[in-house]
């Protein structure tokens, strides 16, 4: 070999061993962006907060990030993969292999376990797995901790389904408790519900404190469970209102015996906050399947057995009876149509003319209101009123009322001549709230007729606590608006009261005219009254003049100028009114007519009911 030749040999190893040191320094390369590719998806790994697992066919953990460390208590593993994984994940790879079902024919599935993690804590966790990868030769799972979802979970739950303050299941709970208990009973299985009302709760509230009866629901509440059996169930429904579950029922005697021990345990006196509280509760019960075959047909009938007892004798318990709970069942009823009316606004407004008994004039009207009911059958006030009262709804139809009557003035006018007063009747009780007066004064002034209502109250409106005198009449004062007393001369009516009340009007009732003529003793009265009230300056009405004597006696042997009934009108509703013309009324009787009685008044001229009817207000 040549000197030539050797220098090429030179060179060629040269080159190769150039090229091999690039081979050498990208496979380097390579490797280092391996590691780093490798490193950079381990910290993406180890950032999820998903816990990821990789075990080999026997088990084995080849893989575990940060997550699922934390969570499994286990260290992250050597790349031998040698480290056992204690867990719920490592069990069910060992069942499938003991039940010789390889990998490969495990199907995925989610499900949500409950795992020990460091220092003995209970962790939920929601998992898949697995997920065959690598020839079917490995199980990759997945977790993610849901503990804080879970305790959001029960939270709503509880929310949803008990009572924050006893801990009881709440009504919601109930209802699906018993309509689960009627998709497993078969027929003759009986049980009963029982409801439960304390008597006089709101006094307890108002006498003690709020927290003293909230104390005492809860005792109330422990009272009832240490009377029951574990098979029973007992809610809180809302208030002092409980109802308990009690199944089953052998017989009916023990049932009895059940209700009169709670009834009895009830009434022995609680301890609360220093104080000796005495209390009793009224029960109402009703019993599958005689009394109902559903949830709301048992709990409506219980109920109103229920309010059955608080309405004859509070402190006892009653069964449902079919005949004794309709006058219950017809209330509940009326009410739910009477709070519809005022919803839909199916109340309307009659005017019952108010005249000059000498010169025929109508100086005002009396707003009366009136209920059509769904059938378009007039109820009046007498069959609604008091059940209005006693559910709050007075206020809205008291409000409704003075909507339509300022809406009515200027047809009135234009029937019946301008100037007339629009009467309003108000409550006692609504004279004495604070609240609702100050905006029925607000509602006056908006209506800009101010001075041409006229309120009519009961005289103790005016001497309840003194509030309607002292700080509401100053109010009406300022805008115009007058008052009158209504219904004078019944219930504890004097003269004393009279001289010490500030109105504009005073108005006799009808029980104190009817028949004014033959009564020497009610006709000295009525001087007195009449004397009295012109000394104060009171225009005075007479109420409910009906016939033509009892008008002849007023307009013969007394002062007395002003006067409605039905003599003159029945109360009429505007769209009956031809406004064309004034319609006429009857007026004072002519001495023809004194002297030959009433058949002498034309018949023609009376607007209204004939003399002897009697009117309802």
């Amino acid at each position: 070999m040549d000197a030539q030749e050797t220098v090429r040999d030179g060179n060629q190893l040269e080159v190769e061993a150039h090229e091999l040191r690039l081979q050498l320094g990208e496979l380097h390369q390579s490797q280092q962006g391996m590691q780093q590719d490798c490193n950079f998806l381990k910290e993406i790994l180890n950032v999820l907060p998903i816990g990821l697992t990789v075990q080999d066919a026997d088990g084995r953990l080849v893989l575990i990030n940060d997550a699922a460390a934390a969570k499994l208590g286990e260290s992250v593993p050597s790349p031998t993969g040698t480290s056992p994984v204690r867990s719920s994940i490592e069990a069910g790879a060992s069942r499938a292999r003991l039940l010789n079902h390889p990998l490969s024919e495990i199907e995925p599935s989610e499900t949500e376990e409950r795992v020990a993690g460091r220092a003995g804590e209970r962790t939920w966790l929601t998992s898949r797995k697995p997920v065959r990868i690598f020839k079917e030769t490995m199980l990759l799972s997945t977790s993610l901790d849901i503990t804080e979802r879970r305790q959001v979970e029960r939270e709503l739950a509880r929310l949803a389904y008990f009572d924050d303050l006893t801990g009881l299941p709440n009504r919601m709970l109930m209802q699906e408790h018993v309509e689960d208990i009627l998709r497993r009973k078969r027929n003759g299985d009986r049980f009963a519900l029982a409801f439960i009302d304390l008597d006089n709760f709101k006094h307890i509230n108002d006498y003690y404190s709020h927290a003293s009866g909230d104390a005492l629901l809860v005792k109330v509440a422990q009272r009832i469970a240490g009377q029951i059996r574990q098979t029973d169930f007992l809610a809180r429904m809302s208030g002092d209102e409980y109802v308990l579950l009690v199944d089953p029922v052998e017989n009916e005697d023990q049932l009895r015996m059940m209700i009169n021990n709670l009834m009895t345990e009830l009434a022995k006196p609680f301890y609360i906050e220093g104080f000796e509280i005495l209390t009793s509760a009224s029960i109402g019960v009703s019993v599958h399947p005689e009394h109902g075959r559903n949830y709301e047909t048992l709990r409506r009938n219980a109920d109103s057995a229920m309010y059955g007892v608080k309405r004859d004798a509070k402190g006892g318990a009653a069964f449902f009876n079919d005949k004794a709970s309709q006058a219950i069942v017809d209330r509940i009823e009326l009410e739910r149509r009477l709070r519809l009316a005022i919803r839909d606004r199916k109340l309307c407004c009659a005017f019952q003319p108010k005249l000059d008994i000498h010169s025929q004039d109508v100086v005002g009207f009396e707003t009366l209101v009136r209920w059509r009911d769904e059938d378009g059958v007039l109820q009046f006030p007498s069959s609604f009123i008091g059940l209005a009262t006693e559910l709050g709804l007075m206020d809205q139809i008291t409000l409704f009322v003075l909507a339509q009557a300022a809406g009515a003035i200027d047809r009135l006018d234009d029937a019946f001549g301008r100037d007339g007063t629009i009467s309003i009747n108000i409550a006692a009780k609504q004279a004495n709230d604070l609240k609702f007066m100050f905006s029925f004064v607000e509602a006056l002034k908006a209506t800009g007729y101010a001075r041409r209502f006229m309120l009519e109250l009961t005289e103790d409106a005016f001497v309840a606590k003194g509030r309607f005198q002292s700080q509401i009449l100053p109010m009406l004062r300022e805008i115009g608006t007058r008052v009158s007393i209504d219904d004078f001369g019944t219930g504890y009516s004097s003269l004393s009261t009279l001289a010490d009340i500030t109105a504009d009007e005073i108005k006799i009732d009808r029980s104190f005219m009817t028949a004014i003529h033959r009564r020497p003793r009610s006709q000295s009265v009525l001087k007195a009254i009449e004397s009295l009230a012109h000394s104060l300056g009171m225009t005075i009405v007479a109420e409910g003049v009906e016939t033509f004597e009892e008008l002849a006696y007023l307009q013969a042997a007394t002062r007395i100028r002003y006067a409605q009934g039905f003599y003159f009108s029945k109360p009429f509703f505007l769209d009956d009114v031809a406004l064309q013309s004034r319609p006429e009324f009857n007026g004072p009787p002519t001495q023809a007519a004194r002297a030959h009685g009433e058949q002498q008044l034309s018949s023609s001229s009376r607007l209204a009911a004939t003399s002897g009817q009697r009117r309802s207000y």
